[in-house]
Protein backbone atom coordinates (compact mmCIF):
# COMPACT_ATOMS: atom_id res chain seq x y z
CA UNK A 1 0.00 0.00 0.00
CA UNK A 2 2.75 2.59 0.72
CA UNK A 3 4.09 2.02 -2.79
CA UNK A 4 0.75 2.34 -4.55
CA UNK A 5 -0.96 4.97 -2.41
CA UNK A 6 -1.45 8.47 -3.82
CA UNK A 7 -0.18 10.97 -1.24
CA UNK A 8 -2.33 14.09 -1.35
CA UNK A 9 -0.12 15.73 1.28
CA UNK A 10 2.49 16.17 -1.43
CA UNK A 11 2.13 18.60 -4.32
CA UNK A 12 0.22 17.15 -7.23
CA UNK A 13 2.35 16.46 -10.31
CA UNK A 14 1.89 18.67 -13.33
CA UNK A 15 1.07 15.54 -15.33
CA UNK A 16 -0.85 12.83 -13.48
CA UNK A 17 0.92 10.16 -15.54
CA UNK A 18 3.95 10.80 -13.34
CA UNK A 19 2.23 8.72 -10.65
CA UNK A 20 3.00 5.57 -12.63
CA UNK A 21 6.35 3.85 -13.01
CA UNK A 22 5.90 3.32 -16.76
CA UNK A 23 4.34 5.34 -19.56
CA UNK A 24 0.55 5.27 -19.61
CA UNK A 25 -1.80 6.88 -22.09
CA UNK A 26 -5.20 7.59 -20.59
CA UNK A 27 -6.01 7.80 -16.88
CA UNK A 28 -9.24 6.66 -15.25
CA UNK A 29 -10.56 7.04 -11.71
CA UNK A 30 -12.91 4.59 -10.01
CA UNK A 31 -14.61 5.86 -6.86
CA UNK A 32 -15.49 3.10 -4.39
CA UNK A 33 -14.14 0.06 -6.21
CA UNK A 34 -15.61 -2.40 -3.69
CA UNK A 35 -14.48 -5.93 -4.54
CA UNK A 36 -12.19 -4.55 -7.23
CA UNK A 37 -13.63 -6.67 -10.05
CA UNK A 38 -14.10 -3.75 -12.44
CA UNK A 39 -10.90 -1.92 -11.53
CA UNK A 40 -8.73 -5.02 -11.90
CA UNK A 41 -10.45 -6.09 -15.13
CA UNK A 42 -9.88 -2.69 -16.72
CA UNK A 43 -6.24 -2.59 -15.65
CA UNK A 44 -5.60 -6.10 -17.00
CA UNK A 45 -7.30 -5.55 -20.35
CA UNK A 46 -5.88 -2.03 -20.84
CA UNK A 47 -2.25 -2.21 -19.66
CA UNK A 48 -1.44 0.91 -21.68
CA UNK A 49 -3.71 3.02 -19.45
CA UNK A 50 -3.44 4.07 -15.81
CA UNK A 51 -6.11 3.55 -13.15
CA UNK A 52 -6.63 5.16 -9.76
CA UNK A 53 -8.95 3.31 -7.40
CA UNK A 54 -10.53 4.87 -4.33
CA UNK A 55 -11.83 2.67 -1.53
CA UNK A 56 -12.03 3.69 2.14
CA UNK A 57 -13.06 0.26 3.49
CA UNK A 58 -10.12 -1.79 4.75
CA UNK A 59 -11.39 -5.23 3.71
CA UNK A 60 -12.13 -4.10 0.16
CA UNK A 61 -8.76 -2.39 -0.11
CA UNK A 62 -7.00 -5.54 1.14
CA UNK A 63 -8.81 -7.64 -1.45
CA UNK A 64 -7.84 -5.19 -4.19
CA UNK A 65 -4.19 -5.19 -3.09
CA UNK A 66 -4.13 -8.98 -3.12
CA UNK A 67 -5.43 -9.08 -6.70
CA UNK A 68 -2.97 -6.39 -7.83
CA UNK A 69 -0.07 -8.36 -6.36
CA UNK A 70 -1.24 -11.71 -7.75
CA UNK A 71 -1.57 -10.26 -11.27
CA UNK A 72 1.59 -8.17 -11.06
CA UNK A 73 -0.19 -4.98 -12.11
CA UNK A 74 1.83 -1.77 -12.31
CA UNK A 75 -0.82 0.50 -13.82
CA UNK A 76 -2.95 0.96 -10.68
CA UNK A 77 -2.62 3.52 -7.91
CA UNK A 78 -4.83 3.59 -4.81
CA UNK A 79 -6.37 6.01 -2.35
CA UNK A 80 -8.03 4.99 0.91
CA UNK A 81 -9.68 8.20 2.10
CA UNK A 82 -12.61 10.39 1.05
CA UNK A 83 -12.72 10.76 -2.73
CA UNK A 84 -13.25 14.51 -2.35
CA UNK A 85 -9.68 14.92 -1.08
CA UNK A 86 -8.25 13.28 -4.18
CA UNK A 87 -10.57 15.09 -6.58
CA UNK A 88 -9.50 18.44 -5.11
CA UNK A 89 -5.82 17.44 -5.36
CA UNK A 90 -5.87 16.23 -8.97
CA UNK A 91 -4.69 18.83 -11.52
CA UNK A 92 -7.42 20.22 -13.79
CA UNK A 93 -8.24 18.31 -16.97
CA UNK A 94 -6.22 15.25 -15.94
CA UNK A 95 -8.69 12.38 -16.20
CA UNK A 96 -10.09 10.63 -19.24
CA UNK A 97 -12.88 9.02 -17.28
CA UNK A 98 -14.52 8.62 -13.88
CA UNK A 99 -16.45 5.52 -12.79
CA UNK A 100 -18.98 5.52 -9.96
CA UNK A 101 -20.43 2.01 -9.91
CA UNK A 102 -23.10 0.88 -7.47
CA UNK A 103 -22.41 3.58 -4.87
CA UNK A 104 -24.19 3.67 -1.53
CA UNK A 105 -27.72 4.76 -2.57
CA UNK A 106 -28.74 6.22 0.79
CA UNK A 107 -32.29 5.03 0.04
CA UNK A 108 -34.12 6.93 2.78
CA UNK A 109 -35.37 10.31 1.61
CA UNK A 110 -33.85 12.15 4.55
CA UNK A 111 -30.41 10.75 3.59
CA UNK A 112 -30.45 11.64 -0.11
CA UNK A 113 -28.28 14.68 0.59
CA UNK A 114 -25.46 12.23 1.46
CA UNK A 115 -25.39 10.75 -2.05
CA UNK A 116 -22.05 11.26 -3.75
CA UNK A 117 -23.65 12.66 -6.88
CA UNK A 118 -24.43 16.29 -6.15
CA UNK A 119 -23.76 19.64 -7.77
CA UNK A 120 -20.54 20.22 -5.79
CA UNK A 121 -19.03 16.87 -6.73
CA UNK A 122 -20.10 17.26 -10.35
CA UNK A 123 -18.15 20.52 -10.33
CA UNK A 124 -15.20 18.50 -9.07
CA UNK A 125 -15.70 15.92 -11.83
CA UNK A 126 -15.87 18.67 -14.44
CA UNK A 127 -12.64 20.23 -13.19
CA UNK A 128 -10.77 16.91 -13.10
CA UNK A 129 -11.98 15.55 -16.46
CA UNK A 130 -10.48 16.45 -19.80
CA UNK A 131 -12.84 17.95 -22.40
CA UNK A 132 -14.66 14.95 -23.81
CA UNK A 133 -13.92 12.88 -20.71
CA UNK A 134 -16.60 10.49 -19.53
CA UNK A 135 -18.43 10.08 -16.25
CA UNK A 136 -19.99 6.63 -16.04
CA UNK A 137 -22.49 5.67 -13.37
CA UNK A 138 -24.18 2.35 -12.65
CA UNK A 139 -26.84 1.50 -10.08
CA UNK A 140 -29.77 -0.82 -9.52
CA UNK A 141 -31.63 1.71 -7.34
CA UNK A 142 -34.20 3.53 -9.47
CA UNK A 143 -34.37 6.63 -7.27
CA UNK A 144 -30.57 7.06 -7.45
CA UNK A 145 -30.54 6.55 -11.22
CA UNK A 146 -33.19 9.24 -11.60
CA UNK A 147 -31.34 11.46 -9.11
CA UNK A 148 -28.08 11.16 -11.05
CA UNK A 149 -29.74 11.71 -14.41
CA UNK A 150 -31.44 14.85 -13.12
CA UNK A 151 -28.29 16.29 -11.53
CA UNK A 152 -26.10 15.59 -14.55
CA UNK A 153 -28.53 16.89 -17.16
CA UNK A 154 -28.99 20.03 -15.05
CA UNK A 155 -25.24 20.58 -14.87
CA UNK A 156 -23.93 22.82 -17.67
CA UNK A 157 -20.78 20.75 -18.25
CA UNK A 158 -22.29 17.29 -18.74
CA UNK A 159 -24.15 15.78 -21.67
CA UNK A 160 -26.00 12.46 -21.44
CA UNK A 161 -24.90 10.30 -24.35
CA UNK A 162 -27.89 7.97 -24.60
CA UNK A 163 -29.40 7.75 -28.08
CA UNK A 164 -31.75 4.79 -27.72
CA UNK A 165 -33.81 3.22 -24.94
CA UNK A 166 -31.34 0.36 -24.56
CA UNK A 167 -28.38 2.67 -23.95
CA UNK A 168 -29.05 2.84 -20.26
CA UNK A 169 -29.84 -0.86 -19.83
CA UNK A 170 -26.85 -2.20 -21.79
CA UNK A 171 -23.55 -2.37 -19.85
CA UNK A 172 -20.60 -0.25 -20.90
CA UNK A 173 -18.08 -1.74 -23.32
CA UNK A 174 -15.45 -4.03 -21.80
CA UNK A 175 -17.77 -4.57 -18.85
CA UNK A 176 -17.28 -7.17 -16.14
CA UNK A 177 -20.07 -7.98 -13.71
CA UNK A 178 -19.38 -6.95 -10.13
CA UNK A 179 -20.61 -8.80 -7.06
CA UNK A 180 -23.00 -5.94 -6.34
CA UNK A 181 -24.52 -6.23 -9.79
CA UNK A 182 -24.83 -10.00 -9.47
CA UNK A 183 -26.67 -9.53 -6.17
CA UNK A 184 -29.02 -6.96 -7.72
CA UNK A 185 -29.91 -9.32 -10.56
CA UNK A 186 -30.49 -12.20 -8.14
CA UNK A 187 -32.87 -9.96 -6.20
CA UNK A 188 -34.67 -9.02 -9.45
CA UNK A 189 -33.49 -5.41 -9.57
CA UNK A 190 -32.56 -3.95 -12.95
CA UNK A 191 -29.11 -2.39 -13.33
CA UNK A 192 -28.91 0.89 -15.23
CA UNK A 193 -25.85 2.45 -16.87
CA UNK A 194 -25.55 6.19 -17.43
CA UNK A 195 -22.81 7.61 -19.65
CA UNK A 196 -22.08 11.34 -19.59
CA UNK A 197 -19.55 13.44 -21.49
CA UNK A 198 -17.81 16.49 -20.06
CA UNK A 199 -18.43 18.75 -23.00
CA UNK A 200 -17.73 22.24 -21.71
CA UNK A 201 -14.97 24.13 -19.95
CA UNK A 202 -14.58 23.16 -16.28
CA UNK A 203 -16.28 25.20 -13.61
CA UNK A 204 -14.01 27.86 -12.17
CA UNK A 205 -12.80 26.98 -8.69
Amino acid sequence: MPTLRVDVDEDAPYDLRELFTHQVNQIYLEIGFGGGEHLIHQAVTNPQDGYIGIEPFVNSMAKGLRSIEEKGLSNIRLFDEDAVFLLDWIPPSSLDGIYLLYPDPWPKLRHWKRRFVNSENLDRFSRALKPGGRFRFASDIESYVNWTLQHCTNHPDFEWLAQTASDWTDPFENWVQTRYEAKAIRELRTPCYLDFCRSALPVES
